[in-house]
């Protein structure tokens, strides 16, 4: 196999809705049961509006939201506190843990563009909101499916979750490349696009595999073209007010990006 000579150093990926999940489910379903436990129900749109960030932040952001806090005093009778938030963010472990095997298919283009990113000479890092015990028992089911990135960072390896950069940092370290201009991180959520931007790096937002859509695949597929275009713009939309440099539907369609921002830097341009 023939490298090819590239600026750029290394891609940093996400997890759920970005390399494996399609739609992003795995989250939100624990997110939903563990208020559940707690007699308080959340809609999905509730349970999805925090994702990127760290699970414990993850919660706090749910809770804090006026319709969930209110739902808590009715069914508590007090406000919420830190120790709910700790309890809660103990049971959504051990219930991810036992259920991300269902949440674990890759997503289609994923080992067809890291093999092209891996052409380039490009090191895979990866980062997450999942905690190392979760990571624990994804990272050999998606071996079995052929990706294994050469570094993967959890919160709980580092100082603290996104939107600050430590795990691109740490993966940055454990890649050997520098500096973060030569490093590109593709997520699906806001949270991504900050932890990239905040980390100095290029950034790439993947739009309709990911969480901001929440369709499964088949059902983003039984969509007309104008129908799917409809409910991207928006979502597209956001996350350029948030400054990110890209913008694709999947995974899939990475490559080319890679060729512009090859480009970019060639011509002496940073993010």
């Amino acid at each position: 196999m023939t490298t090819r000579t590239s600026s750029l150093k290394a891609v940093i990926f996400d997890w759920a809705g970005t390399t494996v999940d399609y739609g992003c489910f795995a989250p939100v379903a624990v997110f939903v049961e563990v208020f559940a436990k707690c007699g308080v129900t959340i809609t999905i749109p509730q349970a999805r509006l925090p994702m990127g960030l760290q699970k414990k932040d993850h919660i706090r952001a749910i809770i804090s939201q006026p319709d969930v806090s209110a739902a808590w005093v009715d069914t508590h009778n007090r406000a919420w506190n830190e120790a709910d938030i700790e309890a809660m963010y103990q049971n959504s472990v051990d219930i991810q843990v036992g259920c991300i095997t269902h949440y674990a298919t890759l997503i289609p283009g994923t080992l067809k563009t890291v093999a092209q990113c891996r052409t380039r000479g490009l090191k895979i890092g990866s980062t997450t909101g999942y905690s190392r015990s979760v990571m624990n028992v994804l990272l050999p089911l998606v071996a079995k499916q052929g990706y294994l990135p050469d570094a993967t960072l959890c919160p709980d390896d580092v100082a603290g979750g996104r939107p600050a950069p430590w795990m691109m940092y740490h993966n940055a370290m454990q890649l050997g490349v520098y500096p973060m201009s030569a490093v590109v991180k593709v997520g699906d959520t806001l949270p991504d696009i900050k932890e990239g931007l905040n980390a100095g790096a290029w950034t790439i937002a993947v739009v309709q595999s990911g969480n901001e859509l929440g369709l499964s695949q088949q059902d983003a597929a039984s969509l007309s073209k104008e129908a799917l275009i409809a409910q991207l713009a928006p979502i597209e939309a956001r996350m350029r007010q948030a400054g990110v440099h890209y913008v694709v539907r999947s995974i899939a369609d990475l490559p080319p990006i890679l060729d512009s921002i090859d480009a970019r830097l060639s011509s002496g341009e940073r993010p």
